[in-house]
């Protein structure tokens, strides 16, 4: 559902109380997308913000699925404008809502530059929502950043992925089963930004082992399929790509 005719802006559910935020813009040659994930029910929670200046598109977003106000978390995968740059504005519209994130990046910059102290989860922690349950999942370095990590929504097998599987382009479908794995890969061949830690294929087979049916990128479609296989299919190319090198 178009939010906004002007920027384009949508909002569609992926998976049962899960919704696609994504805005279209011209950031890159053939053009790109922002995706927010808001998980609703008791305890509203908003996955990545959206760069500063995108925060009037992505509360608008929200409010045609609950009031902004109501955001109980707000959650990133590590910190980096389009993850976190409308946090501090998003924890002024709802005044019951924290910073969600792992302790590492609360440590070194949410408890710094939030208006409010981070609700910081340890690798593996649960945090139930209400009618969802999402699980914390340490990712240093995958795909960048020391800090960086994942949440996973129980009830419904959805990785809220972050910069996993990066697509281009500014025209994408909510949610596929179409490879997406070709066209991430595709792009990271012209603009790496991988880290390529040593530990890069342990961390994946550890989020492949969840078996999600749904990963909730942060850029390009979401997808629906065997997600514990295409972790491990991605796994498999960034190591082919270190043997090259």
């Amino acid at each position: 559902m178009i939010t906004n005719q002007d920027s384009r802006t949508s909002i569609d559910e992926i998976a049962q109380g899960i919704y696609r935020i994504s805005t279209p813009v011209t950031v890159l040659p053939g053009g790109f997308t922002f995706n927010q994930y808001l998980i609703a029910g008791e305890q509203p929670t908003l996955f990545h913000t959206g760069p500063r200046r995108m925060f009037p598109l992505v509360s608008e977003a929200i409010a045609a699925v609950l009031p902004p106000a109501q955001l109980r978390y707000v959650g990133f995968s590590h910190f980096e404008a389009d993850e976190c740059g409308a946090l501090n504005e998003f924890l002024a519209v709802a005044p019951n809502a924290e910073p969600l994130c792992g302790q590492i990046a609360a440590m070194v910059s949410v408890n710094d530059v939030a208006d409010r102290p981070a609700r910081a989860l340890a690798n593996g922690e649960s945090l139930s929502l209400g009618g969802h349950s999402v699980r914390w999942m340490d990712a240093p370095h995958v795909p960048h950043g020391w800090e960086c990590g994942f949440l996973y929504e129980e009830s419904t097998g959805t990785l809220l992925c972050g910069d996993l599987f990066t697509q281009g382009g500014a025209e994408h479908v909510p949610i596929t089963e179409a490879d997406i794995l070709g066209p991430s890969e595709a792009m990271r061949a012209g603009l790496d930004y991988w880290a390529h830690s040593r530990d890069t294929r342990a961390i994946l087979e550890r989020m492949a082992a969840l078996e999600p049916t749904t990963l909730a990128v942060m850029h390009g479609s979401a997808w629906r399929g065997n997600g514990g296989a295409l972790l491990r299919a991605l796994a498999d190319s960034l190591e082919g790509t270190l043997r090259a090198a």
